[in-house]
């Protein structure tokens, strides 16, 4: 595949699979092999693997949504950068539904074959997701 699809593909697999959890979008855009590296978690595989891991984050912020910022595409990978935004309305990772808004910054590097996707290093600002839910204190601010 050439570059331009290789970064439409990142743009349908944002907009019609990780803003929906379409499982037929899974199926046509992941690869029954892919594999998925999320950090603090073992490695997810396969369509199933990245619906549960949505279902996983659709429980703590049922609005979650991402936005494609900027793709930067070479040969088989292709680099994103994406804005996620919720609201805590749920349990996650231990911290209790707290209804406030968050947004973050995510990044993920993908490889793709024959159309699919195969392999995905994503790297979202827990840290940043945390602060802002009131879970571990923020930076404090200078006097």
């Amino acid at each position: 595949m050439t570059t331009d699809k290789n970064t439409g593909l990142i743009q349908r697999f944002t907009e019609k699979f990780i803003n929906t959890a379409d499982p037929a979008v899974a199926k046509e855009l992941i690869a029954s092999t892919a594999i998925f590296h999320v950090p603090g978690m073992p490695p997810l595989r396969g369509p199933d693997g990245y619906l549960g891991l949505i279902a996983m984050l659709r429980a703590g912020f049922p609005d979650v949504q991402w936005t494609l910022d900027d793709t930067v595409a070479a040969g088989d990978k292709v680099a994103a950068r994406f804005t996620m935004r919720g609201t805590h309305h749920g349990d996650f990772m231990g911290v209790p539904a707290t209804g406030k808004a968050f947004t973050i910054t995510s990044m993920a590097i993908y490889r793709i074959t024959d159309g699919q996707i195969v392999e995905e290093h994503g790297l979202p600002d827990m840290l940043g997701l945390m602060t802002q839910l009131g879970a571990i204190p923020g930076p404090q601010a200078e006097s």
